[in-house]
């Protein structure tokens, strides 16, 4: 049987993405995040698993640029948001992360986004606020969609990849943190899943002995 474990070094793949006030991580709220954790079958073939997503409150003296939540389209005081503190929403997203390093034998979670240093950068930096002391995720490494979209079908942007995967896109429920997160994690798994069919990787050198 071929393990998670053995496709990528004992990295745990979880598709992550956020939304937020601005473009500085150090200074610009973190509003909302998402978390969908990639599974593998017995045959080795990837697959969306889990999504865990949570709209956070900004922390105090964020700073939140109105140009980015007209992107966005988030409003962070609608009272129907049902945003959490900043600890509250990492605990809820490592939770089951750590739960499936346990199951897997995966020694950690490595981040997949699409152009993944925006993503981290807000993540550590919000792991760093509130001082956790045990991310799952690797501090610095990631994989990047963007890449992999741009060497399987010559599209770089998410929607544009996702599409020429041969993946639905609406562009209406774009800019979400939930939204985004489904469709990476589909692009991910299919430009892994189309490598091995193509022949790129032999299932058997997985399995261990």
């Amino acid at each position: 049987m071929i393990e998670i474990k053995n496709r990528f070094r004992g990295f745990l793949p979880v598709v992550v993405d956020v939304e937020t006030g601005g473009f500085n991580a150090a200074t610009d709220a973190l509003l909302e995040i998402a978390a969908c954790i990639v599974e593998m079958d017995e045959d080795g073939k990837l697959a969306p698993g889990d999504m865990i997503t949570r709209h956070v409150e900004p922390f105090e003296g964020a700073n939140l640029e109105p140009a980015a939540l007209e992107f966005n389209g988030i409003r962070p005081d609608h009272p129907l948001r049902l945003a959490v503190p900043e600890k509250e929403a990492l605990q809820d997203i490592f939770q089951p992360v750590r739960r499936r390093l346990r199951e897997t034998g995966c020694k950690r979670a490595i981040l997949v986004g699409h152009n993944p240093f925006f993503d981290l950068s807000f993540l550590n930096a919000a792991i760093a606020r509130v001082d956790y002391k045990r991310s799952p995720f690797h501090p610095f490494s990631s994989f990047d969609t963007a890449t992999l979209g741009g060497l399987a079908y010559g599209q770089t942007v998410l929607a544009r990849a996702v599409q020429a995967a041969g993946l639905e896109w609406d562009q209406s429920e774009a800019h979400s943190a939930r939204y985004d997160t489904e469709r990476t994690a589909q692009l991910f798994c299919a430009v892994a899943n189309r490598w091995s069919e193509l022949g790129g990787l032999d299932p058997a050198t997985l399995v261990q002995g």
